[in-house]
């Protein structure tokens, strides 16, 4: 690397090796994530198909689907519910603040607290059967993956302290499997709830008029609610 006369890099020399470095690491961590989100496709394809052999002679009107969305989203149909993998395409760098930045595992290298990022949203099926567009849906959890293929889960309930040992924890397909029936699991527990009678006690014309031509009032799973157990308990 070339120096100035007081022995420095030069901002040339200062943009190249930050191209080196991070520009590159981020490049390989993209293409890493689009490999990763691939394979959880086929995860996911592959536990619906089974799910749904297995609940057919039980009851036909459970249903279990999978669907591809293109290259960077999918969804999974399980009984009344549709939730929705999204990929980002960004790299994004853990927040300063977080408590793994504390750990050795980050201190060593710093480029391990970048991260590709998948998106789970949870929806009601009948919000989309019935496009009611006003109709709420949730982030139930966030994977985050490195440039060594090291994970950890951000999420609500289980999602949230099972999959927490970034330095001990590789993407693999198995883990893959594990993280998507812990998320099929919460879904199912994660019910629709009654909203409280004094918030929904009035309606305006033109909601009634949208309900008598199909467009029911927005509806989500915990609107109006606020429980002690699905409050901020992402780590």
């Amino acid at each position: 690397m070339k120096k100035n006369k007081a022995n420095t890099p030069t901002p040339r020399d200062i943009i190249l090796e930050m191209l080196r470095t991070k520009a590159c690491m981020k490049q390989d961590l993209y293409h890493r994530t689009i490999a990763l989100f691939a394979e959880l496709k086929d995860v996911a394809r592959e536990v619906a198909d089974d799910l749904e052999q297995a609940i057919m002679p039980v009851d036909k009107r459970v249903t279990v689907h999978y669907r591809d969305k293109g290259e960077t989203s999918f969804e999974l149909k399980v009984a009344g519910d549709v939730t929705i993998f999204h990929m980002h395409t960004n790299i994004f760098r853990l927040d300063q603040s977080h408590n793994l930045w504390k750990s050795s595992y980050l201190s060593e290298d710093e480029m391990r607290g970048y991260f590709g990022l998948i998106n789970v949203y949870n929806f009601l099926s009948d919000s989309f059967k019935y496009n009611r567009e006003r109709d709420i849906g949730y982030l139930i959890a966030r994977i985050h993956v490195n440039k060594e293929g090291h994970f950890y889960v951000q999420g609500k309930r289980q999602l949230g302290f099972l999959y927490n040992d970034l330095p001990g924890s590789v993407l693999d397909r198995d883990r893959l499997k594990d993280i998507l029936q812990s998320i099929i699991m919460y879904v199912l527990d994660f019910d629709l709830l009654t909203p409280p009678y004094d918030q929904v006690n009035q309606v305006t014309v033109s909601e009634m008029n949208e309900m008598n031509m199909g467009v029911a009032l927005s509806t989500g799973k915990r609107l109006g609610f606020r429980f002690q157990s699905d409050g901020p308990d992402v780590t």
